[in-house]
């Protein structure tokens, strides 16, 4: 864990969605500390700007930006201002996602089916959207998007678990589309993190669960790999069963 840390990102560009709590935030500050210019983006824009500025007074260069990834205009008004203010982006962490409220599907509002696909898939593609030709101009780029064990597992929550495979697909077709850009499109599938959105949080002993800083740590590892491979996907699991 620490040689990785010991690796210098300076001069790299790296953007991360729903970087403001949890997930995002730890590898948002795992990034920073390994010297990139972090951009985290997220719905609360207050929130994002003061853990960017809660980086900055640590030494680090980071901007928060707000930015709702399922609002088409938003996205593109970030890549506006990545393009403006920075000209490239060289890691774009797909973090921003939500688990939907619980029960069957059959009893799932349309509403919440939108949301759930909107935000943990849809919002991919619009970043991707946006990001990919800046990527695409400097030659390279890692592509990291924050999946599940349930996009790999038959598990309840269907609606949730059906956007995570599907965005385990999307990345796949994806890593082939962009392998000859020199960019590399990975995937991470954690099993349950103990932050305050894990919708199984309550029926587990937190004490075993995975941390955020698990997830951060397996981005750093697919930021810092030799250039002439790539490691396509990480399945994440605690040591003990929570």
């Amino acid at each position: 864990m620490q040689t990785h840390e010991l690796v210098s990102l300076s001069g790299a560009v790296a953007v991360v969605t729903g970087g403001g709590r949890g997930i995002g935030q730890a590898i948002v500050t795992r990034l920073a500390a390994m010297e990139a210019t972090v951009i985290l983006t997220g719905r609360d824009e207050a929130r994002v700007q003061q853990v960017a500025r809660d980086l900055e007074a640590r030494g680090h260069r980071a901007e928060g930006i707000g930015c709702d990834v399922t609002n088409l205009a938003s996205v593109e008004a970030l890549g506006d201002r990545l393009r403006k203010s920075y000209g490239r982006v060289d890691i774009l962490v797909n973090n921003a996602g939500i688990g939907g409220p619980s029960g069957l599907l059959h009893e799932l509002a349309p509403a919440d089916w939108d949301a759930i696909f909107h935000t943990n898939l849809r919002g991919v593609y619009y970043m991707l959207r946006s990001v990919v030709p800046l990527m695409i101009a400097t030659g390279a780029g890692h592509i990291i998007n924050i999946s599940s064990l349930a996009g790999k597992n038959p598990l309840p929550r269907a609606a949730y678990s059906a956007s995570k495979w599907a965005l385990n697909g999307l990345s796949y077709g994806v890593a082939e589309e962009l392998r000859a850009q020199n960019i590399r499109v990975s995937v991470i599938c954690p099993g349950s993190v103990d932050t305050g959105f894990s919708p199984r949080r309550g029926d587990k002993d937190t004490q075993k669960m995975l941390k955020p800083d698990d997830v951060a740590h397996a981005v750093v590892m697919l930021v810092t790999q030799e250039p002439q491979s790539f490691i396509s996907e990480v399945l994440l699991r605690p040591t003990q069963k929570p």
